[in-house]
């Protein structure tokens, strides 16, 4: 379909057909773009993105943010000296994890066998270093659209309302939104069920979500999610409790963060009043959490197995501790995330049921 209200893919179209061309490849043209749907076809441009190409597609957009002019008018950029101390952490853990690796080598009698253990230790770190690189670029891709400044939103207990019925988000305790996708591993099940519970975080009482996954009725993950609704309507996302499991046991916590603690910071995952171009910091927790979206379309037509719905919103999401994944998500006016489609893997969960408490 014609995206003439979307300039910053454009750009990025612009910026993949000038890397294919220095590669030697063929350009994508409009011809070759498909309507979204739930069989995730999605633009061929899109397909195209690799690593060394997500930092453009976080370079692109506006920013919602508190800016503390005082420290931009002293020259001080927080936001890329953040990076830099993140980079300096990452490769000192890469060099770390290294020498520990090359500790257990020590302990393998056979020099052939040890030899190997050493070879592997060394592609680990070399692959490790590599990645705080590539996440030092994004970061600095997201610090050149955010501005210098510190990421420090102010949060007031008073500006935040009872309840959370953005239209593109709403949250109504006793509902379950039921997504679906096929995925390299199997079927993917996702619940998303609205809770009666409650938690306080930074003053602010939130409304909490408990999402299930499970891949072939295998229960993967299990999350608690804490959202709450500022007085202009704008949806905040003031943490997660991450389970990840593997044969009914739980196997890691990662993403986990909890907005106040340990220098975590809420962030926006709807705004109240989306605008294309409109680039924000969903969550930020340095090393853990620091998703970030882009607002590039109003006007998505798209089919899930629940509906078919006209002027959906488009938000692109990718974050620095992953510059390889890049998705799109669409939602529909007074339902909310209708589908997903990781362009990285060409995967989809698209909304299959909604259900109510009676």
């Amino acid at each position: 379909m014609t995206r003439s209200c979307r300039p910053s893919m454009v750009a990025l179209e612009l910026f993949i057909n000038n890397r294919r061309e220095t590669l030697g490849m063929k350009t994508s043209s409009p011809k070759d773009r498909g309507q979204v749907g739930f069989n995730g076809s999605q633009s061929a441009y899109g397909k195209l993105l690799t690593p060394s190409l997500l930092a453009a597609a976080v370079l692109l957009g506006f920013t919602l943010v508190v800016v503390n002019a005082a420290a931009v008018a002293q020259g001080t950029d927080f936001c890329q000296l953040t990076a830099h101390d993140a980079l300096s952490s990452c490769r000192t853990g890469a060099d770390s994890d290294s020498q520990l690796a090359l500790g257990k080598c020590d302990n393998v009698a056979d020099a052939v066998q040890r030899k190997a253990c050493q070879r592997q230790a060394s592609a680990d770190l070399k692959d490790a270093r590599q990645k705080c690189t590539d996440q030092n670029t994004a970061r600095q891709a997201v610090c050149d659209r955010l501005g210098r400044a510190a990421y420090d939103p102010v949060i007031k207990p008073a500006n935040f309302v009872a309840g959370i019925n953005n239209p593109y988000f709403p949250l109504t305790p006793g509902t379950t939104f039921i997504y679906e996708g096929q995925t390299a591993a199997g079927l993917e099940h996702d619940e998303f069920f609205v809770t009666h519970n409650t938690k306080v975080i930074l003053g602010v009482i939130c409304i909490e979500v408990h999402d299930t996954v499970k891949v072939n009725g295998e229960l993967t993950e299990d999350t608690l999610d804490w959202f709450a609704q500022d007085k202009e309507g704008n949806v905040w996302y003031f943490g997660e409790n991450s389970k990840q499991l593997a044969n009914g046991l739980v196997v890691g916590l990662e993403g986990s963060w909890t907005g106040g603690v340990d220098g975590a910071k809420p962030g926006i995952i709807m705004k109240a009043q989306p605008a294309v171009g409109d680039f924000y910091r969903q969550e930020f927790a340095l090393d853990t959490a620091e998703d970030v979206a882009e607002v590039v379309s109003l006007t998505e037509s798209v089919t899930v197995p629940y509906g078919s719905f006209d002027h959906c919103l488009e938000t692109a999401e990718t974050s620095p501790l992953e510059p390889a994944v890049l998705e799109n998500k669409f939602y529909r006016a007074g339902i909310g995330n209708v589908l997903t489609n990781d362009l990285t893997t060409s995967e989809t969960s698209a909304l299959v049921q909604i259900t109510t408490e009676p």
